[in-house]
């Protein structure tokens, strides 16, 4: 597996997987529908391709070598220069769950964060009924602080929040 930016001949499997209900299940948007919708995303993640201040994120494709396709997405958000506060984001196609791949990009992102931005605290949300990802958070070391109990009205019903953080500090000690 392979990290790096987006590129405009990604549209075509960044739409194989953002197409699917069950990826987009627990997102805010809705399942993309055609190429179009896939060019336009890719091109919003084409240009958060670094972060040079508060407020810019950074997407990287995943990118499964042994079968030559982006599979999957994560992001690194600055939120806060005055705070050192980062966000992690991920992405991946259902096909190949279950083989770390999650965890791995997201780790990347986390040493991203730490050791070239130099962030104190960095956390990661999710819908609380989507395990997956809150067993992504637990391998990465990152600890539970709060549950919002129906505090996001997303596709036509109240859900749960989780969020999830790390320090700096704790980072460094899982060596």
């Amino acid at each position: 597996m392979t990290l790096r930016p987006f590129d405009a001949s990604d549209a075509d499997d960044l739409l194989a997987y953002m197409s699917r209900a069950d990826v987009c299940r627990y997102l805010y948007p809705e399942p993309i529908r055609d190429q179009s919708e896939a060019q336009a995303m890719v091109l919003r993640k084409m240009d958060a391709a670094r972060i040079v201040e508060e407020n810019d994120s950074l997407f990287l494709a995943v990118v499964l070598e042994e079968v030559g396709q982006v599979i999957g997405d994560v992001m690194l958000r600055y939120l806060s220069q005055t705070h050192r506060q980062g966000e992690i984001g991920y992405v991946l196609n259902p096909m190949y769950a279950g083989r770390g791949l999650a965890t791995e990009a997201a780790r990347v992102m986390l040493r991203i964060g730490f050791e070239e931005l130099g962030l104190h605290r960095i956390i990661a949300r999710c819908d609380a009924r989507n395990l997956r990802s809150v067993g992504v958070m637990v391998r990465l070391g990152m600890s539970r602080e709060a549950n919002f109990i129906e505090n996001e009205f997303v596709k036509g019903e109240w859900t749960d929040e989780l969020v999830y953080s790390i320090r700096e500090v704790d980072w460094r000690d899982r060596g």
